[in-house]
This record gives structure tokens, sequence and C-alpha cells, in this order.
């Protein structure tokens, strides 16, 4: 059964929230020594890095734009989370493929405040998509800069996106802010209820 949702993401963070990627690895704990690799992509500018640095509780103050690409790999408790932040840029996009092997959750960023390049995120994403090596990989959707008086709201950007004609994964579009961290828990505790483990 595929569970399609979007989230608004209205429930605040309380300072016993551990944002770490380590606490979410806790809550896996189904498949000791699996490798978990989920690939984080967005068009440039569409906070990837940021929220990253949210999830590895480092400091956002000082970010620069991705050229190339960042790896986070976290161990924990027998688990490797992979996370590849890969540089959105139009001439990086079409290296994007070089990571899609073995992704167990596609994350992708989207900048909502952003609307003129709607047309362009929603193109690259049915692209990623259409890709055999991405096929019923289950995807999250971060509708990133929910803190911005001009931002869209994720219900709003599932239509624009053409979601609901997405049928071959399961799908969750979150409502966030990488910068004040409000939405992010909520996308990774559904990332880790919907990771589909490979077989060894």
């Amino acid at each position: 059964m595929l569970i399609h949702s979007v989230s608004a993401g209205t429930t605040t963070q309380t300072p016993e929230d551990d944002m770490g990627l380590l606490s979410i690895l806790r809550r896996l704990k189904q498949s000791p020594e699996q490798e978990v690799r989920l690939l984080l992509l967005g068009l440039d500018n569409a906070g990837k890095t940021t929220l990253l640095k949210q999830l590895a509780a480092e400091d956002i103050s000082h970010i620069t734009p991705t050229q190339g690409f960042n790896i986070k790999s976290v161990q924990s408790s027998g688990f490797k989370l992979s996370v590849w932040d890969i540089g959105g840029q139009r001439k990086i996009r079409p290296y994007w493929r070089n990571y899609f092997e073995n992704t167990d959750v596609l994350i992708y960023v989207i900048d909502s405040s952003d609307r003129k390049r709607f047309e362009e995120t929603s193109l690259e994403l049915a692209e990623l998509l259409d890709e055999e090596k991405l096929v019923g990989v289950p995807l999250l959707i971060f509708a990133n800069k929910q803190d911005l008086t001009t931002a869209t709201p994720a219900s709003e950007l599932a239509e624009i996106l053409n979601l609901h004609t997405v049928r071959d994964r399961v799908w969750q579009v979150q409502a966030c802010s990488a910068v004040s961290a409000e939405g992010v828990q909520e996308g990774m505790t559904w990332v880790c209820r919907n990771i589909k483990f490979r077989k060894k």
C-alpha cells in the first residue's frame, strides 16, 4: 500500500528533541550492521547544506554554496548512515546520477519561497523519479524556508510538483525551516519509518 502525505510541520521543537542523526539512528533497531544511504538533492540555494548541518548538529552560521559534494557518514549502534549532499548548480546536476546506486531514501529539498524556480525544480524532480536506479525509492520532499513570509505551503507545492501522479513509491512533503530546524525532525522520523532495507 502506498502512503502519500503532505505535512505542514506545525509541531514545535522542545529542547529535549535531539536533532542529531545519531538520535534518529538509535530508533532504527530492525536491522543491525545495515548501511542506510540517504541521497540529499535539490537545486542550488534550496538549503541542502544548512539542512545537512542541522541534522549533524553543526554550526549553521557560515554556509557557502556547495561546489561538488559533501558526504556525511555517521556510525552508531551498528548503523551506518551516509548522507550525500550534492551541489545543485546546473553544471553539476548531470553528475547526480553517479550517486544513485543503492539509495534507500531520496530527500529532495525545495526553496518554498522561490516561485520563479518551481518549474525548474519540478522538471529536475520528474527526471529523478524516472531514473532506473531510483525506481521505488521512498521520496521525502523538504519544503524548506517556511520561516519566510513568501513561502508556498507544502500542500500547494505538492500540487505544483504533480505528486498526485507518483504511484510507484511512498512520498511525503514536509514543511520545514532548515534555519530554525522546525519540521526537520518530523521529516527524518518519516524517513526512518519508510526506509526500504536492501537485501544484503
